[in-house]
Protein backbone atom coordinates (compact mmCIF):
# COMPACT_ATOMS: atom_id res chain seq x y z
CA UNK A 1 0.00 0.00 0.00
CA UNK A 2 2.80 2.44 0.88
CA UNK A 3 4.41 1.79 -2.50
CA UNK A 4 1.16 2.79 -4.19
CA UNK A 5 0.86 5.93 -2.06
CA UNK A 6 4.46 6.89 -2.85
CA UNK A 7 3.82 6.38 -6.56
CA UNK A 8 0.65 8.48 -6.48
CA UNK A 9 2.48 11.32 -4.75
CA UNK A 10 5.23 11.12 -7.37
CA UNK A 11 2.61 11.14 -10.13
CA UNK A 12 0.80 14.14 -8.63
CA UNK A 13 4.14 15.90 -8.12
CA UNK A 14 4.93 15.60 -11.82
CA UNK A 15 1.36 16.45 -12.87
CA UNK A 16 1.18 19.61 -10.76
CA UNK A 17 4.71 20.48 -11.83
CA UNK A 18 3.68 20.35 -15.48
CA UNK A 19 0.83 22.78 -14.77
CA UNK A 20 3.11 25.13 -12.82
CA UNK A 21 6.15 25.20 -15.08
CA UNK A 22 4.04 25.11 -18.22
CA UNK A 23 2.33 28.31 -17.13
CA UNK A 24 5.65 29.81 -16.03
CA UNK A 25 6.92 29.36 -19.57
CA UNK A 26 3.64 30.66 -20.98
CA UNK A 27 3.93 33.88 -18.96
CA UNK A 28 7.59 34.40 -19.88
CA UNK A 29 7.70 33.20 -23.48
CA UNK A 30 4.19 33.96 -24.77
CA UNK A 31 2.09 36.37 -22.72
CA UNK A 32 4.88 38.81 -21.89
CA UNK A 33 5.94 39.08 -25.52
CA UNK A 34 2.32 39.49 -26.63
CA UNK A 35 1.79 42.34 -24.17
CA UNK A 36 4.68 44.22 -25.81
CA UNK A 37 2.78 44.26 -29.11
CA UNK A 38 -0.86 44.29 -27.99
CA UNK A 39 -3.06 47.35 -28.25
CA UNK A 40 -3.95 49.08 -25.01
CA UNK A 41 -7.50 47.77 -25.20
CA UNK A 42 -6.40 44.18 -25.85
CA UNK A 43 -3.83 44.26 -23.06
CA UNK A 44 -6.33 45.70 -20.60
CA UNK A 45 -8.86 43.01 -21.47
CA UNK A 46 -6.25 40.26 -21.07
CA UNK A 47 -5.12 41.63 -17.71
CA UNK A 48 -8.71 41.67 -16.51
CA UNK A 49 -9.97 38.34 -17.87
CA UNK A 50 -7.09 36.11 -18.99
CA UNK A 51 -4.17 36.73 -16.64
CA UNK A 52 -6.08 36.20 -13.35
CA UNK A 53 -7.34 32.80 -14.56
CA UNK A 54 -3.86 31.74 -15.64
CA UNK A 55 -2.40 33.00 -12.35
CA UNK A 56 -4.90 30.90 -10.38
CA UNK A 57 -3.71 27.69 -12.03
CA UNK A 58 -0.12 28.91 -11.82
CA UNK A 59 -0.02 29.56 -8.09
CA UNK A 60 -2.00 26.48 -7.07
CA UNK A 61 0.08 24.32 -9.38
CA UNK A 62 3.09 25.66 -7.50
CA UNK A 63 1.46 25.00 -4.13
CA UNK A 64 0.63 21.36 -4.79
CA UNK A 65 3.96 20.71 -6.50
CA UNK A 66 5.59 22.00 -3.31
CA UNK A 67 3.39 19.94 -0.97
CA UNK A 68 3.85 16.69 -2.87
CA UNK A 69 7.56 17.43 -3.16
CA UNK A 70 7.87 17.76 0.62
CA UNK A 71 6.25 14.35 1.01
CA UNK A 72 8.64 12.79 -1.49
CA UNK A 73 11.67 14.30 0.27
CA UNK A 74 10.33 12.95 3.57
CA UNK A 75 10.25 9.43 2.13
CA UNK A 76 13.81 9.54 0.76
CA UNK A 77 15.74 9.01 3.99
CA UNK A 78 19.22 7.81 3.07
CA UNK A 79 18.37 8.33 -0.58
CA UNK A 80 18.66 12.09 -0.19
CA UNK A 81 21.57 13.31 -2.34
CA UNK A 82 23.14 16.36 -3.95
CA UNK A 83 20.83 16.26 -6.94
CA UNK A 84 17.73 16.29 -4.74
CA UNK A 85 19.21 19.07 -2.61
CA UNK A 86 19.92 21.33 -5.60
CA UNK A 87 16.57 20.64 -7.24
CA UNK A 88 14.71 21.10 -3.97
CA UNK A 89 16.42 24.39 -3.08
CA UNK A 90 15.69 25.84 -6.52
CA UNK A 91 12.11 24.55 -6.35
CA UNK A 92 11.52 25.98 -2.87
CA UNK A 93 12.78 29.40 -3.93
CA UNK A 94 10.58 29.20 -7.02
CA UNK A 95 7.53 28.35 -4.89
CA UNK A 96 8.25 31.21 -2.48
CA UNK A 97 8.72 33.61 -5.39
CA UNK A 98 5.29 32.66 -6.73
CA UNK A 99 3.38 33.19 -3.52
CA UNK A 100 5.38 35.98 -1.85
CA UNK A 101 6.52 38.06 -4.83
CA UNK A 102 4.85 37.27 -8.16
CA UNK A 103 1.26 36.81 -7.04
CA UNK A 104 1.13 39.87 -4.73
CA UNK A 105 2.68 42.01 -7.46
CA UNK A 106 0.45 40.62 -10.21
CA UNK A 107 -2.65 41.34 -8.14
CA UNK A 108 -1.68 44.99 -8.40
CA UNK A 109 -0.83 44.78 -12.12
CA UNK A 110 -4.16 43.08 -12.88
CA UNK A 111 -6.11 45.64 -10.84
CA UNK A 112 -7.32 43.09 -8.28
CA UNK A 113 -5.93 45.19 -5.42
CA UNK A 114 -4.82 48.84 -5.40
CA UNK A 115 -1.15 49.69 -5.71
CA UNK A 116 1.59 51.07 -7.93
CA UNK A 117 1.55 48.90 -11.05
CA UNK A 118 4.66 50.68 -12.34
CA UNK A 119 6.66 49.24 -9.44
CA UNK A 120 4.82 45.94 -9.10
CA UNK A 121 5.27 44.93 -12.76
CA UNK A 122 9.11 44.97 -12.80
CA UNK A 123 9.19 43.24 -9.40
CA UNK A 124 7.00 40.40 -10.69
CA UNK A 125 9.01 40.17 -13.91
CA UNK A 126 12.34 39.80 -12.11
CA UNK A 127 10.99 37.03 -9.86
CA UNK A 128 9.33 35.30 -12.80
CA UNK A 129 12.48 35.47 -14.92
CA UNK A 130 14.47 34.08 -11.98
CA UNK A 131 12.04 31.18 -11.69
CA UNK A 132 12.55 30.49 -15.38
CA UNK A 133 16.31 30.66 -14.80
CA UNK A 134 16.01 28.17 -11.92
CA UNK A 135 13.81 25.76 -13.87
CA UNK A 136 16.80 24.29 -15.74
CA UNK A 137 18.87 23.16 -12.74
CA UNK A 138 15.71 22.28 -10.80
CA UNK A 139 14.55 19.85 -13.48
CA UNK A 140 18.06 18.49 -14.03
CA UNK A 141 18.34 17.77 -10.30
CA UNK A 142 14.99 16.00 -10.25
CA UNK A 143 15.90 13.72 -13.15
CA UNK A 144 19.51 13.12 -12.17
CA UNK A 145 18.51 12.19 -8.61
CA UNK A 146 16.89 9.08 -10.03
CA UNK A 147 19.47 8.18 -12.65
CA UNK A 148 22.65 9.06 -10.79
CA UNK A 149 25.75 11.00 -11.63
CA UNK A 150 27.92 11.23 -14.69
CA UNK A 151 31.12 9.26 -14.21
CA UNK A 152 33.49 7.14 -16.25
CA UNK A 153 30.83 4.44 -16.08
CA UNK A 154 28.02 6.77 -17.13
CA UNK A 155 24.95 7.56 -15.03
CA UNK A 156 25.61 5.13 -12.24
CA UNK A 157 25.43 6.43 -8.68
CA UNK A 158 24.11 9.50 -6.93
CA UNK A 159 26.38 12.06 -5.30
CA UNK A 160 25.47 11.51 -1.67
CA UNK A 161 28.02 13.70 0.16
CA UNK A 162 26.46 17.00 1.18
CA UNK A 163 29.62 18.72 2.39
CA UNK A 164 31.95 18.95 -0.62
CA UNK A 165 32.99 22.35 -1.89
CA UNK A 166 31.57 22.05 -5.41
CA UNK A 167 28.13 21.15 -4.13
CA UNK A 168 28.15 23.98 -1.59
CA UNK A 169 29.32 26.41 -4.30
CA UNK A 170 26.37 25.38 -6.45
CA UNK A 171 23.94 25.99 -3.60
CA UNK A 172 25.62 29.34 -2.96
CA UNK A 173 25.04 30.42 -6.57
CA UNK A 174 21.34 29.62 -6.26
CA UNK A 175 21.09 31.61 -3.02
CA UNK A 176 22.85 34.62 -4.57
CA UNK A 177 20.57 34.53 -7.60
CA UNK A 178 17.54 34.42 -5.31
CA UNK A 179 18.81 37.49 -3.47
CA UNK A 180 19.12 39.19 -6.86
CA UNK A 181 15.51 38.18 -7.58
CA UNK A 182 14.41 40.16 -4.55
CA UNK A 183 16.62 43.25 -4.68
CA UNK A 184 18.64 43.11 -7.91
CA UNK A 185 18.25 43.61 -11.63
CA UNK A 186 17.29 41.55 -14.68
CA UNK A 187 20.65 41.79 -16.42
CA UNK A 188 21.11 39.01 -19.01
CA UNK A 189 17.74 37.41 -18.21
CA UNK A 190 15.78 40.44 -19.42
CA UNK A 191 14.98 38.81 -22.77
CA UNK A 192 13.41 35.44 -23.54
CA UNK A 193 16.51 34.30 -25.42
CA UNK A 194 18.71 35.53 -22.60
CA UNK A 195 16.90 33.67 -19.82
CA UNK A 196 16.84 30.44 -21.85
CA UNK A 197 20.57 30.62 -22.50
CA UNK A 198 21.35 31.56 -18.91
CA UNK A 199 19.22 28.71 -17.55
CA UNK A 200 21.16 26.19 -19.63
CA UNK A 201 24.44 27.81 -18.60
CA UNK A 202 23.45 27.84 -14.92
CA UNK A 203 22.60 24.15 -15.10
CA UNK A 204 25.97 23.35 -16.66
CA UNK A 205 27.88 25.48 -14.14
CA UNK A 206 26.18 24.08 -11.04
CA UNK A 207 26.47 20.44 -11.99
CA UNK A 208 29.96 21.00 -13.39
CA UNK A 209 31.02 22.35 -9.99
CA UNK A 210 29.43 19.37 -8.28
CA UNK A 211 31.30 16.86 -10.42
CA UNK A 212 34.67 18.46 -11.00
CA UNK A 213 35.44 20.81 -8.09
Amino acid sequence: MMALIDFLFRWFHVLFGIVWIGLLYYFNFVQGEYFKEATGEAKADALKKLAPRALWWFRWGAMFTFITGLYLIHTLGAGFNQYIAVGALAGIFMFLNVWLVIWPAQKIVCGIVPGDAGKAGPKALLASRTNTLFSGPMLFGMLASKHGTYSAEGFGQALSSLDDIGFLAGLGIIVLLEINALVGKLGPIASVVGVIHMSVLLTAVIFGLMHFL
